[in-house]
């Protein structure tokens, strides 16, 4: 029992790389897992980047490799964007941009030293409204990843999908909230089934199935552990309010007419996001969420999960607020919340066991250029 603590970068997006490693040294943690979005992609909502993906080659690596060993942390990247669906000329940024973010992770060490890529799938929602939708998303995910999965191997580098089925990513005029194919366990081992590769797996988000309703420490019973490498720390408070009265809980709100709705007495979504009835939390800040994290994390240990728990603050309370002082006080409440079950009691407390941990390996010095879907067709 010594899982390393880690922090989600994109709570410091308006923080320069220098200033995050501070913060995280502030924070105790062990890991920071770099945020890389395009600069010029359509997404607004939790997004940062906290490298130069465009001039990034072997001097670069040596430096954030020296930088973070000096600090004691080590790290991973990634991007979270629409791969396989949504408008196509973007489509295919987001997925070159994975492929930069692939080359980078190999420069970084890739396998050596534990850099992973994280990343969304993303859904064809032209696809998803003819009849087998769900089954043609899967023909067009193994289509676009084979290339990208069978490169990532070529370079040594493992792809981490995470299970958000970011459900606020389309208008809320649309009936369907799911917009990430391994939004679900049964997406991600299908998609493990038609590419049987290892080198791509999850990180698993527990707070995205609390609000669907789903126990997070059966999906651990049920799932291929070796499959999993990172485990995302944000919580979930389910919401019983007048919406979900209305409109239940097996459904997301409706969008009709706001004039209509009045009359009737039934509540709409007041944005794209307020589609489900939950707050986002950071784990023992501001309250009880509705998921059982002992139960949760000893079905981790259980299985021999040793992987890092990485601090996602997304919280009403915390990142939402604005407030660099929250946003701190987050991340140190849910290290201490999660201290006694993944660290080792010492003479002061619940502490990480340094002993052991190796520094971050020297990455090669030889140069790999980037490379495009086009070119891996």
């Amino acid at each position: 029992m010594n899982n390393p603590l880690w922090l989600m970068t994109s709570a410091f997006d308006h923080l320069q790389l220098p200033q995050i490693i501070e913060k995280a040294q502030q924070v105790g943690v062990q890991g920071l897992d770099l945020c890389v979005f395009r600069r010029d992609g359509t997404r607004a909502d939790h997004v940062a980047t906290h490298l130069d993906y465009e001039d990034f080659g072997p001097e670069e690596a040596r430096k954030i490799i020296a930088q973070f060993n000096a600090a004691n942390l080590k790290l991973s990247i990634g991007a979270f964007e629409n791969l396989i669906g949504g408008d196509e000329a973007e489509r295919v940024k987001n997925q070159n941009h994975l492929l930069k973010l692939i080359r980078i992770a190999h420069l970084l060490g890739g396998e050596a030293n534990d850099v992973k890529v994280g990343t969304f799938v993303g859904y064809n929602h032209e696809l998803g409204v003819q009849e087998g939708g769900f089954q043609r998303n899967l023909e067009e995910y193994q289509r676009v990843f084979a290339p990208i999965v069978q490169y990532a191997a070529d370079m040594g580098v493992t792809i981490l999908y995470e299970n958000c089925p970011m459900e606020g990513w389309r208008s809320a005029g649309y009936t369907s909230t799911y917009n990430n194919l391994p939004g679900v366990l049964a997406a991600r081992k299908l998609m493990y089934e038609l590419i049987p590769s290892r080198s791509h797996g999850e990180i698993y988000d527990p707070s995205h199935d609390v609000w669907q309703g789903i126990d997070p420490t059966e999906v651990i019973k049920a799932m291929d552990i070796s499959r999993l490498h990172r485990v995302h720390v944000k919580a979930t408070r389910n919401l019983h309010n007048n919406a979900r009265t209305h409109w239940g809980a097996m459904y997301p709100m409706q969008s009709v007419d706001q004039e209509l709705a009045r009359k009737a007495g039934v509540p709409i979504p007041a944005h794209d996001w307020d589609r489900h009835n939950y707050e986002a939390m950071m784990p023992g800040f501001g309250g009880s969420d509705s998921m059982d994290w002992r139960a949760f994390v000893a079905e981790l240990m259980a299985r021999g999960f040793d992987g890092p728990f990485e601090m996602e603050n997304e919280a009403a309370l915390s990142k939402a607020t604005g407030n660099d002082g929250a946003i701190m006080q987050g991340y140190k409440a849910s290290l201490l919340f999660l201290a006694p079950m993944l660290w080792p009691l010492t003479d002061t407390g619940y502490q990480y066991n340094i002993a052991g941990v190796a520094p971050l390996k020297e990455p090669s010095t030889q140069n790999v250029p980037i490379v495009t879907m086009k070119e891996l067709s």
